[in-house]
């Protein structure tokens, strides 16, 4: 058992425990968390709870991570990572276009983690075998800041300060259509669709909380750059809701709709992924506390499609 982490309730809904739990710590099943809880070794507020009882926003919980054990392999690979900065505890980095963060679905090699593996001696071994220093993740189109932890004390100490709402990461991205009002916030419960298990929807009674902030910095004709902020770390959060208020993130086949189609033949000579990028992100060193600040610019196919954004001739009848 790793050391414990402390996660402060955010929600808007009364809960279960258990099921709150299972909901923030993806890569743990129900039945360990119940079992944690059983066992005496939960607490909220300082007071050791059951699985059942039912927590409220702003309360603390602390809780062990269970060893995860998943017996895969992963492969050292020698693939070039843009680190951004490197201590004995973190190191951040930038994501590329395209890259996958970690084995799983049919893909064995190639990914951030395969990378990491290569350069890196040392790694927090709190995900398993498959997620070594994983923190969070990015979608494959994704790119941006990442910071990964070394040793399972900084694994658990960011995602404490993840759970807990003291990390800040904030997105640049492209959306179709120019939001009005310019600003605002998205809350909803985000669960898979019912039909198509692929896709997230924001239509759900049983999903995770989520809530995400965005502010419109530039319009275009048909479309615009966007912050948005997200307050919790959802599956799909962004291109979920802001498909949700009907301003699909631009790049994306899922959510996007017919635009898709369109900017697909414009950039026909290269392969188009929703344009997100994780540029802000600021969190507490898991270390000695001070607070770590990143920012980085979109750069390469972001800018290329922005640029072809702000002379968009789109038109319904032309596809």
């Amino acid at each position: 058992m790793s050391q414990p982490i402390k996660l402060k309730v955010r929600t808007k809904w009364s809960e279960r425990l258990d099921a709150y739990l299972t909901n923030e710590l993806d890569e743990y099943s129900r039945t360990k968390i119940k079992a944690l809880c059983k066992k005496g070794l939960v607490e909220v507020d300082g007071i050791a709870r059951k699985g059942s009882y039912s927590v409220s926003d702003g309360q603390l919980i602390s809780c062990p991570l269970p060893e995860v054990e998943l017996p895969i392999d992963v492969i050292p690979q020698n693939i070039a990572l843009d680190i951004i900065y490197e201590d004995d505890a973190v190191l951040v980095l930038n994501k590329e276009a395209g890259m996958v963060v970690h084995p799983g679905s049919g893909i064995k090699d190639g990914t951030l983690v395969n990378a990491l593996v290569f350069h890196f001696s040392a790694l927090s071994q709190v995900g398993g075998a498959i997620r070594p220093g994983l923190v969070h993740r990015l979608d494959r189109g994704t790119t941006g800041l990442m910071v990964v932890a070394k040793t399972d004390a900084a694994h658990a100490a960011l995602t404490s300060s993840w759970q807990s709402g003291l990390v800040t990461k904030v997105y640049q991205a492209l959306v179709w259509g120019v939001p009005n009002p310019d600003h605002g916030e998205m809350e909803s419960r985000i669960g898979r669709h019912p039909t198509d298990r692929k896709r997230m929807t924001a239509d759900t009674e049983n999903g995770k909380y989520a809530h995400s902030r965005y502010k419109t910095v530039e319009a275009y004709t048909e479309a615009a750059r966007v912050n948005i902020h997200i307050l919790t770390g959802r599956t799909h959060q962004i291109r979920v809701h802001m498909a949700s208020i009907q301003h699909p993130v631009v790049g994306d086949a899922m959510y996007g709709g017919r635009r898709h189609q369109a900017l697909s033949k414009k950039f026909e000579d290269m392969p188009i992924y929703p344009m997100l990028h994780a540029g802000l992100l600021k969190f507490p060193h898991p270390t000695h506390g001070e607070e770590m600040n990143f920012r980085l610019p979109a750069s390469g196919q972001f800018e290329q499609v922005a640029a072809a954004l702000t002379k968009w001739p789109y038109d319904d009848t032309s596809i």
